[in-house]
């Protein structure tokens, strides 16, 4: 038969064992908060874009990637073809025409277009191709921006906006490529 003092001592050794398990837990979930917030502050940010009308057309994933980017446009409700795709300079994306992006981001001030001697911006990027029936899953790089700190961050001055245009950009003419009308757009805020 067990006495009342060394109950009382099995007890007390079963509670600190109750004790360190508790701590050893709340240090794990403490460690993958943390680690969480690491991913999700240098990693991904998604990216809601909507068409003139504000109906969703899709998302994007930016990442970082070679000390650029890399965006996975998934989109559909788009004519078919090829499509230019921006970073616009300002966090807004107000229908019908998207004016309230403002230009494209350009903070050293060089001219459009990546076959451009004088160019190009940070915000021009590669075209992409939408298919028959109005879908495109594509990845379009920009290794001018970055998701860190400084001028040609994505998030400068509280932020920019993803546009896709009605054509292709023809990658020389200033200020906008020839790419037609705003037709899609995202913010992209931290």
């Amino acid at each position: 038969m067990m006495t009342a003092d060394a109950f009382a001592e099995v007890a007390e050794f079963g509670m600190s064992k109750r004790s360190d398990m508790i701590r050893t837990l709340s240090a794990l979930a403490l460690a993958a908060g943390v680690a969480t917030i690491g991913l999700s502050a240098q990693g991904m940010k998604h990216i809601d874009i909507k068409d003139a009308k504000g109906a969703s057309i899709g998302m994007a994933m930016i990442s970082a990637k070679d000390g650029g980017i890399a965006i996975d446009l998934d989109v559909k409700g788009l004519t078919p073809g090829e499509h230019a795709v921006h970073i616009h300079s300002v966090a807004k994306c107000e229908g019908p025409g998207f004016t309230t992006a403002g230009p494209h981001f350009n903070p050293a001030a060089k001219k459009h277009g990546l076959q451009s001697p004088d160019g190009p911006h940070v915000g021009d990027m590669m075209n992409f191709t939408v298919a028959a029936n109005g879908t495109a899953k594509v990845t379009v790089a920009n290794k001018a921006v970055t998701m860190a700190d400084g001028a040609n961050s994505i998030y400068a001055d509280g932020g920019t906006a993803l546009m896709i245009h009605a054509a292709a950009d023809d990658m020389k003419t200033d200020p906008g490529g020839a790419a037609g009308d705003r037709i899609a757009c995202g913010p992209i805020v931290k």
